[in-house]
């Protein structure tokens, strides 16, 4: 029977759609493993094969646990407001709803195809009023806990997407969507207050079974500093500033102060002074680079600048006199936004010597040769750990890294300064000024101030309005939308006006994962029994670009509702993969990068499964290459991995592998089929997909090459272990040729001790010498061994001598000569 993917695949479609084999048991008593993809945004150009290296991958494990009695959650849903949608369908002229709808039609078809064991029947969208009626339930439960707030500072806004970011939205100084640099603008917006939730944000990333790589872009963007607060009084004013410091061990040689362009204090500080205009225009000067993202610093101080404010404090340590200076590397955020600076901090030494600001070396390494040119002030030394201080006298001749506690205790002793953690994390700018985004659901009363609206009121349904397009100064569209803006205040029952910035895209996705156990419900967001036996999810499949984005926003808002209550756990996601990217040389550039339209690289996979199948591109996309990394899509090589699996079609169909009527599985056939399953599920174990995938083609080469007969059970467990990556074609054999169906079968176990490796490798040695190496049967017995090394060490051996053999079983010989 010929290979014809085309029937079989549709076939199985038809029959996995109504007969829904994989659908979740609603039984809380067997064990459960929840496999969730990080689900996608639905846009007009639907997937390329890159998106599938993900999903395929998911599959396998939620395949495998379901073969192994598990009760599998294994979902699909749409990440659908933004602004992509909402940009797309500006450009196309029609509604954001109509246009969500088609792409999720289009999407879906594709995703349907790949043959993943979905529950269908759990799909979702958070454009859904049933659903972001939730999404707003948790933001009036975030608003009553004091967490949501609204604020005009200044943000980052973005001008092509018209809208404020969040800092993790504009790293580099850039949108995140659409690369364009962003500006300072002070936009009335709701922010999130995560800074409450830093130091558990940071201290629960040891409990996670995570990619270090993730772990620590984390901990970095959450930054905790711990340092000490210095309080100083600013000479001829009645004003005191604290500065902050984390590396506080090298007080004694600070020498001038720095403070943010955009810090509080800065107008008081330079209010009369004869260069306060030049210090205003030169703040406004480094915060427009800043918000370019032009401003960055190297190791070597490139890009510091700077101006006297003409002011200077007196330092409490004994430090005289410190000019305080207007810095581009000093941010308002972190710590006080103000730092006393020394000659042992690597941009404060550049800054100084730009500036011809003094210097003094109170911090020295232990090399002669090293020290003198410290001293001399020709390099900036910064080692903390094992330096020598030189002063304050009280620690003259220690080493600060030893130290570290007693200065503290100094400076609290002697009134110098206070303990202090700081964060690099900021509050989270929740809010956009755009129409396609779940509402904010609070109501702006005169008399009463913000109310939220009841949750018997849920959801505020988003207007269903012609015009949405956004505001170029910053103000939403909803804004404009009377009839809806004008509402009644649900405290006083007065006049009231609605809240009409919309919530970012970040917003459904938080907690998307907590839905999918009863995506249905309509009392509540969730089950507290669906918590307790689904959650947190056991694989977490999706790319590394969101370790800042969506897995620390999620992360924030399981803490919240388990505060709250609402969920018995404070971590959603307990093993994470990060697939690698899949690249293609671009048209534009020529160069191998991650596929995109916009570089004319991505490869359809509509095209790919005409040509070839459903099981083809699957298996290829396995096997191209480890899967944590990115890998460059090959033509040759898709086609390879088809005639591969037409080859094993034959072997199957045409039973030229199976044994006879009353023929006898050989040793030879039962060891290498053990330790091909062996082989197989460690790897799968260890997430090696693609050097499964090889242990599957190392096993058909063995069965044609040696002409082994594999059992009618053999050949079916061997269908079954390979279906998690072929499902069409393990079905349709597995009917065919068994009569079974593939969802009634069990993951295939092996024998341990069939599974070992048939022959070793043993190196001879002669008089301590490796000579030869010998490749013997595990089972051989000692004389046998002997003889093979003799006969492969002859030539070094002198037959005039007596050898005396030192024999190590399986590991070592070696004839030592008398």
């Amino acid at each position: 029977m010929d290979y014809n993917f085309k029937d079989i695949e549709a076939r199985w479609q038809s029959f996995w759609a109504t007969q829904t084999p994989y659908k979740v048991k609603d039984n809380h008593d067997l064990p459960k493993y929840y496999c969730l993809d990080m689900f996608p945004y639905p846009s007009g150009d639907g997937l390329h094969v890159g998106h599938w290296k993900g999903y395929v991958f998911s599959d396998v494990f939620a395949r495998m646990k379901f073969f192994q009695g598990f009760n599998v959650l294994h979902p699909m849903g749409y990440d659908a407001f933004g602004l992509p949608a909402e940009n797309n369908a500006i450009k196309r002229g029609i509604h954001p709803e109509i246009c969500t709808k088609q792409n999720i039609d289009k999407i879906g078809v594709q995703l349907r195809s790949i043959g993943a064991m979905y529950d269908w029947s759990r799909e979702l969208s958070t454009t859904d009023p049933e659903y972001y009626k939730w999404t707003q339930w948790i933001f009036l439960k975030m608003f009553e806990r004091g967490l949501a707030y609204e604020s005009s500072m200044p943000i980052n806004w973005c001008p092509q997407c018209l809208t404020g970011l969040a800092n993790e939205e504009a790293c580099g100084g850039a949108c995140e969507r659409c690369g364009t640099p962003v500006e300072q603008k002070a936009i009335r917006q709701w922010v999130l207050k995560i800074t409450e939730y830093a130091e558990r944000l940071l201290n629960d990333l040891d409990t996670l079974e995570w990619p270090e790589k993730v772990k620590l872009m984390q901990a970095n963007w959450i930054g905790r500093s711990e340092g000490l607060i210095f309080t100083a009084p600013v000479k001829d004013m009645s004003l005191s500033i604290e500065t902050f410091s984390a590396h506080f061990e090298a007080f004694a040689a600070d020498t001038f102060v720095v403070i943010a362009p955009d810090h509080q204090l800065l107008d008081t500080l330079i209010k009369g002074m004869p260069q306060e205009q030049e210090v205003r225009d030169y703040c406004k000067y480094l915060l427009d680079k800043r918000a370019g993202g032009a401003n960055r610093v190297d190791e070597e101080g490139d890009g510091i600048e700077g101006i006297f404010t003409g002011r200077y404090i007196i330092d409490p340590c004994g430090n005289g006199e410190l000019p305080i200076w207007v810095a581009s590397f000093a941010l308002a955020h972190y710590g006080t936004g103000m730092v006393k600076c020394s000659a042992h901090d690597e941009r404060d030494f550049a800054f100084a010597k730009k500036y011809n600001i003094p210097l003094k070396v109170v911090l020295v390494p232990q090399d002669a040769e090293l020290r003198a040119k410290v001293e001399a002030q020709e390099i900036c030394y910064t080692d903390m750990v094992n330096g020598e201080l030189l002063a304050p006298s009280a620690f003259a001749g220690k080493v600060a890294g030893e130290c570290r506690k007693d200065i503290i205790e100094y400076c609290a002793k002697n009134g110098l300064a206070r303990s202090h953690v700081t964060y690099k994390l900021r509050d989270w700018i929740f809010s956009r000024q755009r129409y396609w985004g779940e509402p904010i659901p609070l109501v702006h009363c005169a008399s009463c101030g913000i109310v939220p609206v009841p949750e018997s009121e849920l959801p505020v349904l988003l207007p269903k309005v012609d015009s949405y397009s956004a505001s170029t100064n910053g103000e939403s569209p909803l804004a404009g939308i009377e009839w809806w803006v004008n509402t009644t205040c649900p405290s006083c029952k007065g006049p009231g006006k609605r809240e009409t910035n919309t919530m970012p895209q970040w917003a459904g996705s938080c907690w998307y994962f907590l839905r999918y156990p009863n995506p249905k419900l309509d009392t509540a967001a969730f089950s507290p029994e669906d918590m307790k036996y689904w959650m947190p999810v056991d694989l977490y499949v999706g790319g590394i670009e969101h370790a800042v984005l969506h897995l620390l926003y999620s992360r924030f808002y399981v803490k919240v509702l388990y505060d709250v209550g609402a969920v018995p756990f404070n971590e959603p996601f307990k093993k994470l993969f990060n697939q690698g990217m899949v690249c293609m040389k671009s048209a534009t550039s020529g160069r191998v990068e991650k596929m995109s339209k916009s570089k004319g690289n991505t490869v359809s996979p509509n095209d790919i499964i005409d040509q070839y199948g459903v099981d083809t591109l699957r298996m290829y996309t396995l096997f191209m290459g480890p899967p944590e990394l990115d890998n460059e899509w090959q033509s040759d090589s898709i086609r390879g991995v088809f005639y591969f699996l037409k080859k094993l079609w034959v072997m199957v169909s045409e039973k030229t592998c199976l044994l006879e009527e009353g023929e006898v599985v050989s040793d030879v056939a039962n060891r290498r089929f053990h330790k091909f399953l062996k082989d197989y599920s460690e790897r799968l174990d260890r997430y090696l997909v693609n050097t499964a995938v090889a242990s599957i083609m190392e096993f058909y080469n063995d069965i044609q090459g040696k002409n082994l007969k594999l059992s009618k059970d053999m050949l079916r467990d061997f269908l079954v272990a390979i279906s998690v990556m072929a499902p069409y074609f393990s079905s349709e054999l597995l009917q065919t040729y068994f009569g079974l169906q593939l969802h009634d079968q069990q993951w295939p176990v092996y024998n341990p001790a069939l599974a070992q490796d048939l022959f070793v490798e043993i190196p001879v040695q002669v008089n301590g010498k490796l000579r030869a190496t010998i490749q013997v049967d595990r089972l051989a017995s000692r004389e046998v061994v002997e003889q093979l090394a003799r006969t492969a060490a002859d030539k070094w051996l002198d037959p005039k001598k007596i050898a005396t053999v030192v024999f190590v079983p399986g590991r070592l010989i070696n004839f030592v000569a008398k």
